[in-house]
């Protein structure tokens, strides 16, 4: 487990360097001049210029990532062009609502996409089954934006069961975390299925069977722990996706989360924000992994950790 650890300490080391600097890169050769964003467009080339000078801006790439680097490493994500503000700063008071957010989203997601999977291979070929996997596929191609206006005008416009937007309370995080849940419980229920289906048909099953054990308990008990190990895997990657905020989503809703401040920075070219966004989510997405990971092995004693 210690060596486990370390290694991934160290694969986490490489990647968000590897990320910082695509990431860097990329945005360096973007035709939008953030100096003439901040200046605005009636601003004089002598002003843009000392703003470039201002920000470093005016130094080579490997000077500017070198700089950022060293920054980094001491905690430092840089201070927002447009806002001023350290972007540290400015992430942590976006951090509670999209990990309230994330959470809330992740938790509909996996027991909708649980109970559907398990029911649907249960009911393998029957009429539930292909209702299920309608009902998965439709979840997982209907686009954002429209399961998120949709739950918006019956349970909020006409029903007035939530609020419309906002954050702060329970009813408030109810619609953004079902459409989030919607969305995604088709990928779950689809890979439940897909994995139970496969357990069912192993031999320790069939011998469970043999022996009278009723059909909830084999599904339960036997089953279900060795078919949701992709499970673990996934939700490692959706803590990324949600880190990153679902962007659409938040739109929506009115909700303050991390998403939006990266788009109102991509819509500002303000680098400093969206290369602390961008990292932020890469760690969240390797964090996530490492705990999947770790939690594994206790599902299931077969995997050893090395």
């Amino acid at each position: 487990m210690a060596i486990l650890f370390i290694r991934r300490l160290v694969q986490m080391a490489l990647i968000l360097l590897g990320v910082a600097a695509i990431t860097f890169v990329l945005l360096y050769a973007l035709p939008a001049d953030p100096a003439r964003m901040i200046a605005g467009r009636s601003a004089t080339a002598q002003t843009v210029a000392n703003i470039r000078r201002e920000l470093g801006l005016d130094q080579s790439l490997p000077v500017q990532f070198w700089s950022y680097l060293s920054n980094l490493l001491q905690g430092n994500l840089g201070r927002s062009y447009a806002q001023k503000t350290e972007v540290a700063t400015l992430i942590m008071a976006r951090l509670p609502a999209t990990l309230t957010l994330m959470f809330s989203g992740i938790v509909v997601e996996v027991v909708l996409g649980l109970t559907l999977g398990t029911i649907a291979a249960v009911r393998r070929g029957g009429f539930v089954d292909r209702l299920v996997m309608m009902a998965s596929f439709v979840g997982v191609s209907a686009p954002q934006f429209v399961v998120a206006l949709l739950l918006l005008y019956v349970f909020a416009a006409t029903l007035g069961w939530f609020p419309m937007s906002g954050y702060g309370t329970f009813s408030h995080v109810v619609l953004p975390a079902a459409t989030l849940g919607v969305l995604g419980a088709g990928w779950y229920a689809r890979m439940v299925r897909s994995a139970m289906i496969d357990v069912l048909n192993q031999d320790y099953v069939r011998t469970a069977r043999a022996k009278g054990l009723s059909s909830r308990r084999i599904t339960f008990r036997h089953a279900l722990p060795n078919a949701v190990l992709p499970v673990i895997a996934m939700i490692g990657i959706d803590i990324g996706q949600f880190m990153g905020g679902v962007v659409v989503v938040e739109a929506v809703y009115g909700w303050p989360g991390i998403g939006q401040l990266a788009w109102q920075a991509i819509q500002q070219v303000d680098i400093p924000i969206i290369m602390g966004v961008t990292l932020t989510s890469a760690l969240a997405i390797i964090l996530g992994n490492l705990v999947a990971d770790l939690i594994a092995p206790v599902i299931d004693p077969r995997i050893r950790t090395r």
